[in-house]
């Protein structure tokens, strides 16, 4: 344990995105938001702003910020984030997951940084591939305890000082309660996709025709929607989570911009060198009455397709998994779990493996990003195939939002149902798994659905 490591519990009255909103106006400030299932997923969640260090990577190009002053480098950045999180490692074990270390996220395209790929997509959005701010001082909310802790582990400043800071502001902000509008318009916006529907169906042939041939055996196609922003990112994410609560949700000020994400989905968690990760394969619509509801849910869970699609994604992560993981250790501990959301059901499974000695964290990631989840079987060859099909660079969507800690714990989730906030404009995606038998149609419906709390939430 690092005897500089200092928490405190402080009561208030606020609620989460309460204290968030206290703390919305810094620089680079962070919301990771369990907004749901505090019983098993969502347990904490995580507030946290000025960052003493900041790392940016695009494409070759590093940036590392500390102190105002800005060191650029040229190379890998996985490998100059590995030296980084090296400087700062501390070995200490809390009760409270997350006490101090790197948050931000991981853009898909750094997976040219994990393989050979070939680069043909446009990007005409133009956001750091990847961006993390070092935190000390973080504002730690156990929703099962529903206690607020605050948290120093001094190495921006004396940890007294840090928690000083904190617990002022908080009870400053005591009578700051925050009731979020919904009026909802319908038809207020024009969403325009990358692609039109004909075009969507006739892609997702082109990928039909790639699994006849034995290229693969899935992928996931998207399409990327956007629209003017009619307002602020921070309003936008207090509706986004009141519509859509999810459990691995996440409101990022990044400089460049926002990203307000309600993500059903984690990526890798690692805690005490045990990985877990949580894939998604199979999606419903929720039913507008009780009958629909449940004739959807059964049908999920009776799909035959969905749950072949999902076994062929746990195969590949577990093969992922095994690349850093202790032989043996390599387990499938859910199979087929069916989760509720607010507008749709998914089926997930949870693939766990004990993490090699010789491997840190950086390892994990690069040997497992991007989930195969949202690239498809085989994995090399799916993202050959997306980026063959796909007209614009995913960016953000399909990466990584969450943390990494001082000591190497971890929780990084898939970054799907996000909307990327730049520019007074709104940029999100939506897509699914193809296989041979998928029905063009269908999948094409399948991402209007997802997409459906995403415009609910910048229609309001």
């Amino acid at each position: 344990m690092d005897n500089r490591v200092l928490i405190e519990e402080i009561k208030t009255q606020l609620n989460s995105f309460e204290i968030y909103s206290l703390f919305k106006d810094y620089p680079h400030s962070f919301f990771l938001d369990s907004g749901m299932d505090h019983g098993k997923l969502g347990k904490y969640s995580f507030i946290g702003f000025d960052p003493f260090i900041v790392f940016k990577s695009k494409n070759q190009d590093i940036d590392i910020i500390e102190n105002g002053q800005k060191k650029g480098f040229k190379g890998n950045p996985f490998i100059k984030l590995k030296e980084l999180l090296s400087k700062y490692h501390m070995e200490y074990k809390y009760e409270l997951p997350f006490v101090g270390g790197a948050v931000g996220y991981f853009g898909y395209d750094l997976c040219h940084h994990v393989e050979k790929l070939p680069r043909t997509a446009v990007d005409d959005v133009n956001i750091p591939d990847c961006f993390l701010g070092f935190y000390d001082g973080i504002i730690v909310i156990d929703h099962r305890k529903e206690k607020v802790f605050v948290v120093s582990i001094g190495i921006k400043d004396e940890p007294r000082k840090i928690l000083d800071f904190l617990i002022e502001k908080i009870k400053s902000g005591e009578d700051k309660r925050i009731n979020i509008n919904l009026n909802y318009q319908e038809n207020s916006l024009k969403f325009k996709s990358n692609f039109i529907k004909t075009q969507y169906i006739e892609t997702l042939e082109k990928l039909k025709d790639y699994i006849k041939s034995g290229d693969i055996y899935q992928a996931n196609l998207t399409q990327r929607f956007e629209c003017e922003l009619s307002t602020s990112p921070y309003e936008l994410y207090g509706k986004l989570r009141t519509i859509n609560p999810a459990p691995f949700a996440s409101f990022i000020d990044f400089g460049e911009g926002h990203i307000v994400s309600s993500s059903p989905e984690r990526f890798i968690k690692v805690n005490d060198r045990v990985i877990e990760t949580r894939p998604i394969k199979g999606t419903r619509p929720r039913g507008k009455t009780l009958e629909e509801d449940m004739k959807n849910r059964e049908e999920l869970l009776s799909s035959e397709k969905d749950k072949a699609e999902l076994l062929m994604i746990v195969d590949l992560e577990r093969n992922d998994l095994g690349r850093v993981s202790r032989t043996g250790s390599v387990k499938v501990t859910e199979l087929f779990h069916l989760e509720e959301y607010s507008t749709v059901y998914h089926l997930v499974s949870t693939v766990i493996g004990e993490m090699k000695a010789e491997c840190d964290i950086v390892d994990v990631i690069t040997s497992t990003f991007p989930g195969g989840s949202i690239t498809g079987a085989p994995k090399i060859r799916a993202m050959e195939i997306i980026d063959e099909l796909e007209p614009t660079q995913r960016n953000i969507y399909t990466g990584s939002v969450g943390y990494i800690g001082f000591n190497g714990d971890t929780d990084l989730n898939i970054v799907i149902r996000t909307i990327l906030c730049k520019d007074n404009k709104a940029y999100f995606q939506v897509g699914g798994g193809i296989v041979w038998d998928s029905d063009p149609e269908m999948e094409y419906e399948e991402t209007l659905y997802k997409a459906r709390a995403l415009m609910e939430a910048l229609r309001s």
